[in-house]
């Protein structure tokens, strides 16, 4: 699997995670379908393509203030609760 296409599936799963704690639903809210809908796009976009470094590290930065906020938070939250839900893709994530 590509780069990029890991990537859109952490960030799908962050997103989820902390959807459900934060406004207690399954399918995602409207507020947090916009931010992975953003990220996702971003992705996509990203002109260093299946050879680009976490977003942290990027020279780049691509998101805007506010949304860059939003999956800040959303990382915070979802980091250490993506190891319980699903331990696989977060070891693969931190290997590489």
């Amino acid at each position: 699997m590509e780069r990029i296409e890991k990537e859109k599936q952490i960030v799908g799963k962050m997103v989820s995670i902390y959807c459900r704690g934060h406004h207690r639903r399954q399918d995602l809210c409207p507020d947090c379908q916009a931010l992975l809908d953003y990220a996702l796009r971003r992705l996509e976009l990203c002109k260093f393509g299946n050879g680009k470094t976490s977003c942290r590290k990027c020279p780049v930065h691509c998101y805007k203030p506010e949304m860059k906020n939003r999956i800040r938070k959303v990382m915070r939250y979802s980091g250490p609760r993506l190891l319980l839900y699903h331990p696989l893709v977060t070891i693969r994530h931190w290997l590489g």
